[in-house]
């Protein structure tokens, strides 16, 4: 590869704020899937700029949860009664998992939403944050912060993927990741819906194939991400009928 193709690469490997920031509204869903009858759940996905890349903000369950204890996640969680919609819920819970004011977050967009294993949909939302954010983990929910490049999920160092069968019986390929924080000496796994949401967030930043495969089409990645996901909520639909 040429000098000049190496620099190209690496300039949108970084890809600026503001050509992220757009490249995300082109691919915002709004509320397009909010109206499907599944109990809803919301997460945000925080993007912050630390030397000049961009990076997304996870956190570490906390060992005394039911459910999922000790895995890697992004500040979320269930829909409330007062909340207007997926935004508010995703900003709601990022308040009272890490302190994160929403006045704090800039909203850029949704993108298309996944279902969990316990068949609730997952819408996550994206919205850049400061840099100087501290998080202050709640201990009943958060064991642990961290933050790492998200050109990670396009150029992994520790990566497999494993068959997956959902709740429904949908066969699909699930994303792994091993992340190590070398500043902490810390390692993270990052798998599941978690792993997902990351991994298409990095699609469509950087726009560049993976090191890894994945079943979109790189081509048309919001056509074939809502056709993915319109096929798993058929499946769970189909699932559900079965057992009447």
């Amino acid at each position: 590869m040429a000098a000049a193709e190496r620099e190209a690469e690496a300039k949108g490997r970084e890809c600026p704020k503001e050509e992220a920031r757009r490249r995300l509204r082109e691919l915002d869903v709004a509320d397009k899937f909010s109206r499907l009858p599944l109990p809803k759940a919301s997460v945000l996905l925080p993007l912050v700029v630390r030397a000049g890349r961009l990076c997304l903000l996870l956190t570490l369950r906390a060992p005394q949860l039911r459910r999922s204890p000790g895995e890697v996640c992004f500040p979320g969680g269930k829909s409330e009664e007062n909340d207007k919609d997926e935004i508010d819920t995703a900003l709601r819970e990022a308040k009272e998992e890490v302190g994160l004011p929403p006045e704090k977050v800039e909203v850029i967009c949704r993108l298309v939403p996944g279902i969990d294993k316990m068949n609730y949909l997952v819408t996550p939302v994206v919205g850049f944050i400061e840099d100087t954010f501290q998080a202050t983990p709640n201990p009943d929910e958060v064991s642990d912060v961290f933050v790492m490049p998200l050109e990670y999920f396009i150029r992994p160092l520790n990566y497999m993927a494993l068959p997956y069968k959902t709740s429904s019986g949908y066969l699909t390929w699930m994303h792994c990741f091993t992340y190590h924080d070398h500043e902490r000496n810390k390692s993270f796994k990052i798998w599941g819906l978690t792993a997902h949401f990351a991994v298409f967030l990095a699609l469509v930043v950087f726009r560049t194939k993976p090191t890894f495969e994945v079943d979109y089409d790189l081509d048309n990645l919001i056509s074939s991400a809502e056709s993915k996901f319109m096929n798993l909520y058929a499946s769970v639909n189909e699932k559900k009928k079965s057992n009447l």
